[in-house]
């Protein structure tokens, strides 16, 4: 038997991102989206939900551009306090020691122990309660220790978190590959 629960989005794991928005002339910020504020990519867009409350709306609102930081183990507790403190109270790339890297294409920071940032332009912005934005993807920079001897980036070697139900998990075992069902048997 099931039970029948109120409509709601249970759509878990989700990967865990960190978020760096800024003003454009030094004042940045980094918020941590899982679960309600995803961040979901459409071809070379994505979209992502952020409160009218936060201290990164404001600066979204006045600079248009993010950058979308995929967390590792390692970054996941820095991660973690950005989702808890307010950037109108504390400098969080101080205090968790997180480096600032030059993005390419937009104006606020890239977060250097990230393997892979995502450079994002807001396109469209809808008013549902929060702000939900629509941004172009302008770059990706890809971590180089993560590539193998062909070029290929390994992004499974990075140890990326996901967010599940109020949880961190790295991901787990590896159980086959798109198409496995279907391939030939040897």
């Amino acid at each position: 038997a099931k039970q029948v629960w109120k409509p709601g989005n249970i759509c878990n794991p989700v990967p865990a991102v960190m978020v760096t928005t800024g003003d454009g002339n030094g004042i940045d910020d980094i918020i941590t989206m899982h679960d309600g504020n995803r961040s979901i990519p459409i071809h070379r867009l994505v979209s992502i939900s952020v409160r009218k409350s936060r201290y990164s709306h404001e600066l979204l609102t006045k600079n248009g551009e993010f950058v979308i930081n995929l967390v590792t183990k390692d970054l996941c507790y820095a991660m973690d306090y950005c989702g808890v403190k307010s950037g109108r109270d504390v400098d969080k790339f101080a205090e968790m020691k997180i480096r600032k890297g030059k993005a390419q294409t937009v104006s606020v920071p890239v977060i250097e122990e990230s393997p892979v940032n995502i450079e994002c332009k807001v396109t469209q912005v809808i008013e549902l309660g929060s702000m939900y934005v629509l941004a172009e993807v302008t770059a990706v920079l890809a971590d180089e220790k993560y590539m193998d001897e062909t070029g290929k980036f390994d992004l499974n070697k990075t140890d990326l978190i996901a967010y599940s139900h109020g949880q961190y998990f790295t991901l787990g075992d590896y159980v086959g590959k798109f198409g496995y069902s279907v391939q030939k048997k040897k």
